[in-house]
């Protein structure tokens, strides 16, 4: 049998409850990661926590606003005092808000800041010594908006331009203490993030049947396919690679707003 890739490693997952975060704390599991979940729905993540026991693994609770300094400064602090350290951070904790440059309201692009970029910076730096430590690796997952434009979801796209460029700028300064920094970009992904931000369900299901004539290969993605690209990105198979973007998203990068 194959040896796993992340034996004897620590993970530290934002947005663990569902969707790309949950597939990726699991696949970490699996592989071998004593995984630390973090995310604001408490029962959600003793699902996934008693999913990765049945895998026989080991996680953390860790139910928490990663937009809250002091609640992101407790999970990477109990994580490192759980297991020993930190190896593995990965970003899956975000939302999306529609509204365009005229509707989106100075709130409303607070949050999505807040939530997509700050959090991101701010739980990445209060790991870094950790992350230092064992020459571990980060990675975000950002979105398609973050390398093309579309309309109606000004601040998204924004933000995940933001973290991008976060993504490049941390690669480039880490590297000479042997951090790597990526980021995944999924098209549409089958999820809850657009029924969180208030998309009705016949809506939902109007749009995935619409993104697969805008997906080149003519389907949306699973949390599962976007988790496996990120278990790569942090495994040792990548170790040459920082700074990078990576499209996951059926070809939908490569093609025009429609």
């Amino acid at each position: 049998m194959a040896p796993r890739r992340f034996e004897g490693k620590t993970a530290l997952v934002t947005g663990a409850s569902s969707g790309i975060g949950r597939a990726t704390a699991t696949g970490l599991a699996a592989e071998g990661a004593k995984v630390a979940l973090a995310g604001r729905r408490a029962a959600r993540l003793e699902e996934v926590a008693s999913s990765i026991t049945s895998l026989g693994g080991e996680s953390l609770v860790l139910a928490c606003d990663v937009t809250k300094a002091d609640d992101s400064e407790r999970a990477v602090a109990e994580t490192a005092s759980r297991f020993g350290g930190l190896d593995v951070l990965v970003h899956a904790a975000g939302v999306i808000g529609f509204g365009t440059i005229e509707t989106t309201t100075p709130t409303g692009w607070d949050e999505m800041m807040d939530i997509n970029v700050t959090s991101v910076f701010r739980l990445t730096q209060l790991a870094l010594p950790h992350l230092i430590e064992r020459k571990g690796t980060v990675v975000v997952v950002s979105s398609v908006t973050g390398l093309r434009s579309f309309p109606g979801v000004l601040a998204y796209c924004v933000s995940k331009a933001a973290v991008d460029q976060f993504t490049r700028c941390a690669a480039l300064e880490l590297a000479p203490k042997g951090v790597r920094v990526n980021a995944v970009n999924p098209g549409v992904v089958v999820s809850e993030l657009h029924k969180a931000a208030g998309l009705a369900d016949d809506a939902y299901e109007a749009f995935l049947e619409r993104s697969k004539t805008t997906h080149p290969l003519g389907r949306v993605g699973a949390p599962e396919e976007i988790a496996e690209l990120v278990l790569f990105l942090a495994s040792p198979q990548a170790g040459w690679i920082t700074g990078a973007t990576v499209s996951i998203d059926g070809g939908r990068h490569l093609t025009c707003a429609r």
